[in-house]
């Protein structure tokens, strides 16, 4: 994902949702439920598609960061 057309973590991706700049939405298949579920629940209200098959650290990695990643958004243009 590149850089300017992405946000991680739980609060960024959140607002990102929250304003419909929200293209798709990336959760962590290992990540804490009670973190993930409800964006996974703004995300069906919102008719954003989300994938899950990533990790943590596979997350992490495809955004660039060091640490593991919970959430990430691809923004829209």
């Amino acid at each position: 994902m590149e850089p300017e057309k992405r946000v991680v973590g739980v609060k960024q991706s959140r607002k990102a949702i929250r304003e419909g700049r929200a293209r798709r939405v990336f959760l962590a298949g290992d990540a804490d439920p009670a973190l993930t579920g409800p964006i996974a629940a703004e995300c069906a209200a919102a008719d954003i598609p989300v994938e899950t098959e990533r990790t943590m650290a596979q997350l992490g990695r495809a955004c660039g960061i060091s640490v593991g990643a919970s959430v990430a958004v691809e923004l829209t243009d």
